[in-house]
């Protein structure tokens, strides 16, 4: 889990609404001094990316920001998530392994229930998985530089 200084309040409240339930690593950041959002977003999916954290939680003003940088790591789906519904979905359809929240656009209680739900979920596969698939290929088909 990580956020940026808009997120950090938030952030907090996640944290400890989770002791106990999960194991968590905190990335930071850990004042309200600004940090870059890009900076966090690399830090929690290179965890992912190299086996060390299973699903990654980030935390900026929006979550939009998160969601943008999160999902330039290969491998990384990551969602932006503000109701019930859209945790749901973000894992039983799109297998989303990180989750991207606003901490200045949602009140903690949803945003924890958010998290929950999303860890809870599963993915469903089945027509889902085939579009999966397909955003992995694409993936692969810039890095190895196939012109698109």
């Amino acid at each position: 889990m990580g956020s940026d200084h808009a997120g950090l309040s938030l952030k907090r409240e996640l944290l400890k609404s989770l002791k106990g339930e999960f194991e968590v690593i905190d990335v930071g950041t850990y004042t309200e001094e600004p940090v870059d959002y890009p900076d966090i977003a690399r830090d929690v999916c290179i965890r992912i990316i190299n086996g060390e954290a299973d699903c990654g939680i980030l935390i900026c003003g929006t979550g939009i920001g998160m969601s943008i940088a999160a999902n330039k790591f290969p491998g990384i789906r990551a969602a932006l998530v503000y109701s019930d519904e859209t945790a749901i979905l973000a894992k039983r359809h799109n297998n989303a392994n990180v989750i991207c929240l606003g901490g200045r656009t949602m009140k903690s209680e949803d945003a924890i229930r958010y998290v929950k739900l999303w860890l809870k979920e599963n993915f469903e596969g089945g027509r889902h998985e085939r579009r999966i698939n397909k955003i992995s290929k694409f993936e692969e088909e810039v890095i190895r530089g196939v012109k698109l």
